[in-house]
């Protein structure tokens, strides 16, 4: 049976590990907007560029080709992104998790 300090000191431990888990997942997340957000900029960075192309095309032809290659530019780019935040969610889940591994080591220790 647990005395008094026992229970506070699971209990304080319980809390920092809760905490360290929070502070991890908010970490993840700072990153995963700094990436959106990039991605949002360098989108309308192409975008904008794109349409100045498109303004200067002397053929239809061209204008066609400016396009394609946006379009094949832009999903190369979407892809890469995608494939990015995709990691930062495995590196954040693992992250957040291990704080409770550790405690959990410790229990059945």
């Amino acid at each position: 049976m647990y005395n008094f300090d026992d229970a506070n000191k699971v209990g304080q431990e319980a809390m920092d590990t809760m905490l360290k888990s929070y502070s991890m997942m908010a970490q993840g997340f700072q990153t995963l907007a700094s990436e959106a957000s990039d991605y949002s900029r360098k989108s309308f960075e192409d975008s904008a560029a794109m349409v100045e192309q498109l303004a200067g095309a002397k053929s239809m032809e061209k204008a066609f080709e400016i396009q394609g290659e946006y379009a094949r530019s832009a999903y190369e780019s979407f892809v890469s992104r995608a494939t990015r935040m995709s990691e930062i969610y495995g590196e954040m889940a693992r992250e957040a998790y291990q704080p409770f591994e550790k405690a959990a080591s410790k229990v059945n220790g």
